[in-house]
Formats: C-alpha cells, structure tokens, sequence
C-alpha cells in the first residue's frame, strides 16, 4: 500500500457537494483505500468552466492505497456527475 493525495472538486451546491463526497469515501473504501485524512481547502475559482461551473469546492483526501486499484477508481470517479475534477499524487516516503 502506498500513500496517496487526492484532490477533489465539488459542485458548490451544499447538497450535490455532501453527496458526491459520500460517493467519492464509498467508492475509494470499496477499493479497500484507508482514508487517514480529509481536509476541507474551501471554496475557490475555477481557472476555466467545468460543467458550466465557475467556482468549486476543494477536498484533499490523504489515504493509503493499493496502486494498482487507481485505474479503476479512475473508472468509477468519470461516471460521478458531481465529480467535476480530481487528481491522485503520489507521497513519497521518508
């Protein structure tokens, strides 16, 4: 397993951003990730339009995963509607 950081982002809706965050711990923990942190970065602009949003709400999740279960998050992550972006980095070890 190795450590991860995944930056997400969210309709500003109170009530898609709530459900598509649900989604995003149910989909990574059905990949048997271990979500050690969620952090909150708030709202900000959106250098360019996303599903005809301007602004997003931004969630940093740091978790433990397996690497090779990433491509099929990525899969499950595409078919999220309220998923308007994310990216996986790697941490690297000390």
């Amino acid at each position: 397993m190795r450590k991860y950081e995944l930056m997400t982002i969210f309709p500003l809706d109170e009530e898609k951003s709530k459900k598509a965050t649900e989604e995003v711990r149910n989909t990574l923990t059905s990949f048997g990730a271990e979500i050690e942190e969620e952090k909150l970065f708030g709202d900000r602009d959106l250098t360019y339009e996303v599903n005809k949003e301007k602004r997003g709400r931004f969630i940093l999740f740091t978790l433990k995963l397996n690497p090779g279960k990433i491509t099929e998050i990525d899969k499950a992550f595409k078919i999220q509607t309220n998923l308007l972006k994310y990216l996986f980095v790697k941490l690297e070890e000390k």
